[in-house]
């Protein structure tokens, strides 16, 4: 087997040996050598028995494993089951539950809920440095189509058009790299453009729709502009990889979480 499964199948085997697990996370965590975190040495001495480390150094706790400082910390929960959640999360196309987790994994239902804000909070990661290269500007409404609502809720909660009711949330892709989303309060330009000025590098390629929001970000950008009422590619220009991502995204929520509050978007 290859030193990275890349099917199912090939997960669960892999990740039932402890040994295997400890050190697909120690490539992640450390790839230039195990690190005492506490006191950043090198000189560390592995202890397999217990699957732990020694830092040469004395001071408290100079013996680590490979969870502390991470999202597995102090959990019982072994490492085969927290990777097999964190595979599943990463590969189901609907989006996971954590009934599902409970199924597969056969852990509680509140422990696999307890994974998955963990591996949530986890995958928000550090926004550090600026997107660069080409980059794609694109924002969506989240939130229930009145169609599927009763009649009751719908006249509650729908009070006008144009996704007034709803929860709007700007993507930003860098091509090749990450994407960065975010909820906003509103599609005014103030509000677009101050985001897009903190996260993407000035001298990028910029591309978006017709919104009026981005105009004037050519003098910082080289922004490109593709009608979506005319076409939806010319060229380079297009804004695909995110109309993509919030495909993927709608699809888990209507998949398998059917509604999310806003106050939980930012998850």
């Amino acid at each position: 087997m290859a030193t990275e499964p890349r099917t199912l199948q090939e997960a669960i085997v892999y990740f039932a040996n402890p040994d295997n697990c400890v050190a697909y996370l120690v490539a992640r965590r450390w790839p230039a050598g195990v690190m005492c975190p506490a006191c950043m040495r090198l000189d560390v001495a592995y202890v397999p028995a217990r699957r732990v480390w020694q830092c040469k150094t004395r001071h408290p706790k100079s013996q680590f494993s490979v969870k502390v400082g991470t999202i597995f910390e102090d959990s019982p929960i072994s490492l085969d089951k927290w990777l097999m959640a964190m595979w599943m999360l990463a590969n189901c196309k609907n989006g996971v539950s954590s009934y599902e987790i409970h199924r597969a994994t056969g852990i509680s239902q509140k422990s696999a809920w307890f994974m998955l804000q963990r591996i949530r909070l986890a995958l928000q990661g550090d926004e550090g440095g600026m997107l660069s290269g080409e980059v794609e500007v694109d924002e969506t409404f989240i939130g229930g189509k009145a169609r599927n609502m009763h009649l009751s809720k719908r006249q509650r909660r729908i009070t006008g058009t144009g996704g007034k009711d709803k929860t709007m949330v700007m993507g930003i892709l860098e091509r090749g790299g990450k994407v960065r989303t975010k909820v906003v309060a509103s599609r005014k330009r103030e509000v677009l453009q101050a985001e897009v000025k903190e996260h993407v590098a000035a001298g990028a390629a910029l591309y978006t729709d017709e919104l009026p929001a981005y105009t004037g970000l050519a003098g910082e950008y080289m922004h490109q502009i593709v009608n979506h009422a005319v076409k939806y590619v010319d060229g380079q220009v297009h804004t695909n990889g995110l109309e993509n991502y919030w495909s993927l995204l709608k699809r888990g929520i209507s998949g398998t979480y059917v509604s999310v509050e806003p106050f939980h978007l930012f998850r």
